[in-house]
């Protein structure tokens, strides 16, 4: 379009100067507003997109999750309490640099257009920071080691996933961001757990480690970290051939704190809804931590069991993400949030009320259904919502509110429990994170009628 008014000028066509530059000038924004490529229109940066998702997810199902988790946990640290002690302050410390850093790089790249190179150094950290981890050994000497390598790896993760989500409307049109945020996300559950397996199948349940590898200094394990490295890297390559990278925007959002907290005040529903993903993202995050406690403490189910059930709800969560792909298009997404939070918080209560493993694993399963959809809808929700000029600032706005009173969930369930001895009163407070949420998300404006009357108001103002 913006080609067609330039040959326009060059023809000597006989339109007002004024006219024209308006024009020209609405065909620049229109370029920015509008994805370059869609799902129907250009697959291959619509699908790379969503590959960069089965990319990256090795990380925090391999690394943060699954199995170097557990093995620093229970084999690099002194003793299982001190390990997990360490660990969580280690998470806690990064938690708190990327609520600072991802508002900050994510304006930055507002105003340079540069995501991708920004991505792309975070990419090589992370995977830099994963593979150093074979050099961990099962000794408490290495703590540290591992626990900064982590920590480096956590930070460099989120703030890729801070710009990567920002991109999101350069590879879909309004028509078709929640399908392939939906679909993106389902790729991320299913590139996780393909990761995993291959782990568990090739390199930790051998009897004899394949390519010389000796279990007595657990370097079965240590190579989990080369493969999770490597798949960080292979599969993350389509992203950077086929997906275009932002433009950079004149008026783009200043970079601290205090400017990103006045432009939310004039925003009110942004920042109700950045109030409302903080209130149940606290409650996800704290069902992840501790729905492994629960059910061993409740249920009686062994780490297996656990191991097993985890993996489980991955797949019905990516499933869920693929499923109501669709549906986020058609309904929008703050109704694909309001019916997956319901549904949460009904099955939450259900499971606080069983008492038979049975119901416990159908009840769970159902539940896990419910993340997929629910994390995917929201980032295609504030993806039509923010103003091209704040995507990546907002995005990292997301990060923080996911991280910012990411303490409260689990300090709240381990006081409750503590007072109460009972793990089901404990776990209820996830219940009234969720319902908080519900409750926020019900004042928040619909994305698809705002995103409707921002792209009107763009098109009217073009002339």
């Amino acid at each position: 379009m913006l080609s067609r008014c330039r040959s326009y000028c060059r023809a000597g066509l006989g339109i007002n100067a004024v006219v024209l530059d308006r024009q020209i000038s609405y065909c620049r924004r229109v370029s920015f507003e509008r994805a370059p490529t869609s799902l129907g229109s250009n697959r291959r940066a619509a699908v790379a997109w969503c590959v960069f998702d089965w990319a990256n997810s090795s990380f925090p199902t391999v690394v943060l999750t699954f199995v170097i988790a557990t093995y620093v946990t229970s084999a690099v640290a002194p003793s299982p309490e001190v390990g997990t002690v360490r660990w969580g302050d280690m998470l806690s410390a990064s938690s708190l640099i990327i609520a600072v850093l991802s508002p900050m790089i994510g304006a930055f790249s507002d105003r340079t257009g540069q995501r991708k190179p920004l991505i792309a150094i975070s990419l090589a950290i992370m995977a830099c920071a994963t593979a150093g981890l074979w050099f961990v050994e099962p000794a408490p000497s290495s703590l540290w080691l591992a626990l900064v390598l982590v920590a480096i790896g956590n930070i460099a993760f989120e703030v890729q996933c801070a710009l990567y989500n920002a991109l999101l409307p350069r590879v879909a049109s309004p028509e078709r961001l929640g399908l392939v945020s939906g679909l993106g996300w389902g790729l991320g559950y299913a590139g996780g757990l393909v990761c995993l397996g291959l782990a568990l199948v090739v390199l930790i349940q051998p009897a004899v480690p394949p390519f010389g590898l000796d279990r007595g200094s657990a370097e079965h394990v240590r190579a989990v970290a080369l493969l999770a490295a490597g798949w960080l890297v292979l599969f993350a390559l389509p992203f950077f051939v086929f997906v275009p990278d932002a433009e950079p925007v004149e008026q783009a959002s200043a970079s601290s704190l205090k400017a990103l907290w006045q432009e939310l005040r004039a925003q009110p529903g942004l920042l109700r809804y950045l109030l409302a993903y903080m209130a149940f993202t606290d409650g996800l995050n704290t069902l992840f931590a501790f729905g492994g406690i629960y059910a061993a403490g409740s249920f009686g189910m062994t780490i297996n069991d656990v191991l097993l059930f985890g993996i489980a709800l991955n797949a019905t969560g990516g499933l869920g993400a693929a499923a109501f792909a669709l549906l986020d298009d058609r309904i929008g997404p703050k109704r694909v949030i309001l019916i997956a939070l319901s549904a949460l918080i009904v099955l939450s209560v259900a499971l606080l009320l069983v008492t038979s493993a049975t119901w416990f694993w159908a009840l769970g399963l159902a539940l896990g259904a419910c993340f997929g959809p629910l994390q995917a809808a929201s980032r295609s929700y504030l993806a039509r919502l923010a103003p091209p000029s704040q995507r990546g600032r907002l995005f990292g706005s997301l990060a923080l509110a996911g991280r910012a009173t990411a303490f409260l969930g689990p300090f709240l369930v381990a006081r409750v429990t503590e007072v109460t001895d009972s793990q089901r009163l404990g776990m209820s407070i996830i219940v009234g994170f969720f319902c908080l949420g519900l409750v926020l998300m019900l004042t928040t404006p619909d994305a698809r009628q705002d995103n409707t009357r921002r792209h009107k108001k763009t098109q009217d103002s073009g002339g």
